[in-house]
């Protein structure tokens, strides 16, 4: 059994993306349902991606697919909490790309939870891996560090 990963720290980020939680994301306990959290991995992601030129939407021949992704919980969130999810790139390979994040309550230093998410680049039209774009592999780049 794999150890439980450390709770990270605001510190641990170079990127943050603010996300604001919906009404229908809670569940019947009272708090965000464990798959809202992919949600917010894949917004956060992809969000900076297209802010950063690297994708586009609608005409990128290529674009990342998620592979794998995993998450663990250390507090609950809960809506109206608007939450921060910090980014940071663990590893970049000749076509993926593993993204370690972390969704902390707005102003919280410690993380709520702590997930991996990883990319395998595609040509849209084949579903066949190529290499990182060297626009968005340079955007990575910038993600590697806190």
């Amino acid at each position: 059994m794999n150890a439980r990963p450390e709770r990270p720290t605001r510190a641990d980020f170079p990127r943050f993306v603010s996300i604001g939680t919906r009404w229908e994301d809670n569940d019947v306990y009272g708090h965000v349902n464990n798959v809202v959290y992919y949600s917010f991995f894949d917004t956060a992601v992809n969000g900076l991606l297209i802010e950063s030129g690297a994708l586009d939407l609608k005409s990128s021949g290529i674009v990342g697919l998620v592979v794998s992704n995993a998450c663990d919980y250390f507090a609950s969130v809960a809506f109206p909490d608007v939450v921060e999810v910090g980014v940071r790139v663990d590893h970049i390979g000749r076509s993926s790309v593993r993204y370690i994040l972390g969704v902390f309550r707005a102003g919280d230093n410690e993380a709520a939870a702590r997930g991996e998410f990883t990319h395998v680049y595609v040509e849209r039209a084949t579903q066949k891996p190529v290499a990182i774009p060297e626009k968005a592999h340079a955007f990575m780049e910038t993600l590697r560090g806190a």
